[in-house]
C-alpha cells in the first residue's frame, strides 16, 4: 500500500484545533458507500483482508499488520516507534496512525480490505482511526472497536445478545455532524452458551469506501472461533509478540 494523501497524515505536533480541522477534512473526503469493484470481490474465495492492531510497550507503539486470504497468512509487517501523543478519546489517529501507516506501506500484497482495531465512522466527527487510515491510503477500511465510543443503539434486545445479533448505532447529540445517520452496528460475533458468562459485542463501522452493511458482512465472514475477526486477532498476536521481544 502507498500513502496517497500525504497532506492528511496525522501530525501529533498539531494543536487541538488543528487536529479537529484535519478530522473535518478526513470526514469530507471519506466515502461510506461500497464501490462496485469491491462488491464484486466480497464473495470471492481469495478475498484478501488484512488486520492492523497496536501494542504499547514502555514508551513505544508497536504496529502490526497481517494479511490473509482463504484463512492463510500471505503477508505481514511490524514496526516499532516512540509514542508521540497521549491517549485522548476521539484523537486516536494522532497517537496510532503514524506507526500503522508505516506498517501498512511495508506490505507487498495488494489488499481488498483493511480491518482496523478502532473506530471508523463511529466517531464524534465521523473520522476515527479506520477512516483516517482509509482516506490517507485510499483503501477500503472497516473499524472494529471493543467499546462504544459514541452514538445510540437503536432498539437493542435485552443483553446478553445471541450470536449473530446486529443492532444499529445512529448519531445523536455526541455526533453533531451525523445526527440520526447510521454510523455502524453493535455486532455479536460470539456468545457463551452459559447462564452466568457472556461475551460483549464488537462495534463495527465503515472506515472508507464501504457501507455499514458490507462492513458488518466482512467482519462476520472473518470471524472463525473467537470474538475478533481473524485478521485483527492475528495482528494483535503479532504486535504482542513483537512488544515482548
Amino acid at each position: 500500500m502507498d500513502i496517497v494523501h500525504e497532506d492528511l497524515v496525522p501530525d501529533p505536533g498539531l494543536d487541538r484545533e488543528e487536529m479537529l480541522a484535519c478530522q473535518d477534512r478526513i470526514r469530507e473526503r471519506a466515502s461510506f458507500q461500497t464501490p462496485r469493484s469491491l462488491i464484486e470481490r466480497l464473495s470471492a474465495d481469495d478475498l484478501i483482508v488484512a488486520g492492523v492492531d497496536q501494542s504499547f510497550p514502555d514508551d513505544d507503539v508497536v504496529s502490526a499488520i497481517v494479511a490473509l486470504a482463504a484463512g492463510e497468512v500471505i503477508d505481514r509487517a511490524v514496526v516499532r516507534q516512540p509514542v508521540q501523543f497521549p491517549y485522548i478519546p476521539g484523537l486516536l489517529s494522532f497517537r496510532e496512525a503514524g506507526a500503522a501507516l508505516t506498517a501498512c506501506t511495508a506490505l507487498d500484497v495488494e489488499l481488498d480490505l483493511l480491518l482496523v482495531d478502532g473506530n471508523g465512522r463511529l466517531h464524534f466527527r465521523e473520522a476515527g482511526l479506520a477512516t483516517h487510515l482509509g482516506v490517507v491510503l485510499e483503501q477500503p477500511t472497516v473499524g472494529v472497536a471493543k467499546r462504544l465510543l459514541c452514538g445510540t443503539l437503536v432498539d437493542p434486545p435485552e443483553p446478553p445478545y445471541p450470536t449473530g445479533t446486529r443492532v444499529e448505532i445512529r448519531g445523536g447529540e455526541d455526533t453533531p455532524t451525523a445526527r440520526n445517520k447510521l454510523l455502524g452496528v453493535a455486532m455479536q460475533t460470539r456468545q457463551w452458551d452459559h447462564p452466568d458468562r457472556h461475551i460483549n459485542p464488537v462495534y463495527v463501522s465503515p472506515g472508507h469506501r464501504i457501507s455499514p452493511d458490507h462492513a458488518a458482512d466482512v467482519v462476520e465472514r472473518c470471524v472463525v472461533d473467537r470474538k475478533l475477526p481473524e485478521p485483527i486477532r492475528a495482528a494483535d498476536q503479532l504486535a504482542s509478540e513483537a512488544a515482548r521481544d
